[in-house]
């Protein structure tokens, strides 16, 4: 739907969907009671959005200092919430 709707204006999205499609939807391949337990190959990816969103925020506030210890305090709270895999 979205080549359809959106090809003409963002050829390059389009075809990088159409290209990757399969990779894109293997999630769906399996059963719908495993999707619960399965994860990005990247398991720190959620830690830098909320990184990056912080960050963004305060621009002009940071030193490489100050920036370098806002992280670090947003990766140790986000640690807490972190949970093993099933």
């Amino acid at each position: 739907v979205f080549v359809e709707k959106y090809g003409a204006k963002y050829p390059r999205a389009a075809a990088c969907l159409t290209k990757d499609r399969d990779r894109l939807l293997a999630f769906y391949d399996f059963p719908a009671e495993h999707w619960d337990h399965l994860r990005s190959s990247n398991p720190i990816e959620s830690v830098f959005a909320t990184v990056r969103h912080r960050t963004a925020r305060t621009k002009g506030a940071l030193s490489a200092t100050t920036a370098k210890l806002m992280v670090f305090k947003l990766v140790m709270a986000a640690s807490k919430t972190w949970r093993r895999l099933k």
